[in-house]
């Protein structure tokens, strides 16, 4: 390494920035966020430093430099267009054995300013050593996306505590697996939920029990439609912490290599007339590696709460007494035509929305057609390739033009993504020519009319 990596207190002491463009402006914010005494001294002056200035938060002086104003630094920071008053602050602050940092210059720098993820008290830092700035920064947004803020809220969780587990707890190693168990386990799922007081209650009784928290928990978390980039950030987070994975056919094998390499994963999909697993027997298996202290994941393609028989397996884990959270997923609808190029609603073809399954049951489609067969509303229709021809002519014989624009999206989001379009009358027949890979999703609408103009990710056939 070039550079020690070390974190500096210059709270409520001096620092000065010689420079008053966009760069030294960006130096000033990071001094002023850790409480520093900022100075800056510079001819031109740019309009957010003297914002600071007028507000008492930093001092500004329109002049030129002198070897002055540094008496009593901390530190100093050379930010100029001027290479010849850069280098004239470096050899004067080092004569004065004051640590210096001449901005995009690394050899006339004591120290670095790295790239930064805050999530105070959790700090992490990145730095080049001044070779590639970019990268750095490059770095820290993937650090960004895999630490999430509530990250905050667990550091000032686990200082508050300290000293109490520190009395309680005697020997390192055991107040290290203590703490593994904690910061990994459901009292930092219940700070990053906002249930703050609960984690207070789980960590004391842990306490005063003399034990680690055991306790499982269950993760039902929405997959979205295909394209592993919709994950939210929190479902990612989840996926690379469980040990145990219970997913269905809907999650595509690109979100299945993002879960934790060393996680059982058990499979538990279903398809029309066959199933590998009851639901029943899922939500007891759920229940099962709960209580056996085993942090259990329930993928689910698209969003656990749309048609994906969520709130049966919470209600089974609620009437057991496991703790679980419901992490949504961007629904099929969402992602699907959004990919299309399909807006559900727009303020010229549709003002509703709505969601219905097309499952057949006994050849028959049991749906409410007066409700669909509305003006100015959009269908979409989960499961509904196999039922494709009835649907049509069901909403054809209950009133809707035969016209209709309706289009199915094959394995929407993915790579694979195929939209097919036509009208209520020839959709059906359009299909039956091609062959179709679920998952599947129709859309029947006016809206369907904008996919030519519309359609960004694939082209239209």
């Amino acid at each position: 390494m070039q550079y020690l990596p070390i974190f500096l207190n210059v709270r409520g002491q001096r620092c000065l920035v010689v420079g008053g463009g966009a760069v030294a402006t960006r130096k000033v914010a990071l001094l002023r966020r850790v409480g520093a005494v900022v100075k800056v001294v510079a001819l031109e002056v740019h309009e957010q430093l003297w914002e600071w200035a007028n507000k008492g938060e930093i001092v500004v002086q329109q002049a030129s430099f002198s070897e002055a104003e540094m008496k009593g630094c901390r530190l100093v920071i050379a930010a100029t267009d001027d290479q010849s008053l850069n280098e004239r602050v470096y050899h004067l602050a080092k004569a004065q054995g004051i640590l210096v940092n001449v901005a995009d210059c690394p050899r006339l720098c004591d120290f670095i300013l790295p790239s930064i993820v805050d999530r105070s008290p959790v700090v992490v830092a990145v730095s080049s050593g001044g070779s590639s700035p970019v990268l750095a920064r490059l770095l820290r947004a993937r650090l960004e996306t895999l630490i999430p803020y509530t990250y905050a809220r667990l550091g000032q969780f686990a200082a508050r505590y300290r000293s109490q587990v520190k009395q309680r707890i005697a020997g390192a190693s055991a107040r290290r697996i203590f703490w593994e168990k904690v910061l990994q386990g459901s009292i930092a799922e219940k700070i990053f939920s906002g249930q703050e007081s609960e984690a207070e209650r789980a960590l004391e009784a842990a306490l005063e029990e003399g034990t680690t928290p055991t306790q499982g928990e269950v993760y039902l978390v929405g997959a979205g439609p295909g394209d592993p980039d919709l994950l939210t950030f929190r479902a990612l987070r989840l996926m690379q912490q469980a040990d145990v994975v219970f997913y269905d056919r809907l999650v595509s094998a690109e979100i299945l290599d993002l879960v934790r390499r060393e996680a059982e994963r058990i499979y538990v999909g279903k398809r029309r007339a066959w199933h590998t697993v009851r639901q029943e027997e899922i939500n007891e298996m759920l229940v099962h590696f709960a209580r056996q202290g085993q942090r259990v994941l329930r993928l689910k393609g698209g969003d656990p709460f749309i048609f994906g028989r969520g709130g049966e397996e919470i209600a089974t884990l609620a009437g057991e007494g496991i703790p679980f959270q419901v992490v949504p997923g961007i629904t099929a609808a969402s992602g699907c035509a959004c990919y299309a190029g399909i807006p559900l609603t727009h303020r010229d073809h549709a003002h509703a929305c709505i969601f219905v399954t097309g499952q057949l049951k006994e050849g028959r489609l049991s749906l409410n057609w007066q409700s669909l067969v509305q003006p100015k509303q959009t269908i979409v229709v989960y499961m509904g390739l196999l039922g494709i021809e009835i649907l049509c002519q069901e909403l054809i014989t209950h009133g809707m033009p035969s016209t209709m624009p309706a289009a199915l999206v094959q394995q929407g989001t993915t790579s694979q993504q195929r939209v097919l379009t036509g009208t209520l009358a020839t959709l059906p027949g359009i299909v039956k020519g091609e062959e179709i890979h679920a998952p599947t999703l129709i859309i029947i609408g006016e809206v369907v009319s904008l996919y030519p103009q519309l359609a960004w990710f694939n082209a239209v056939d």
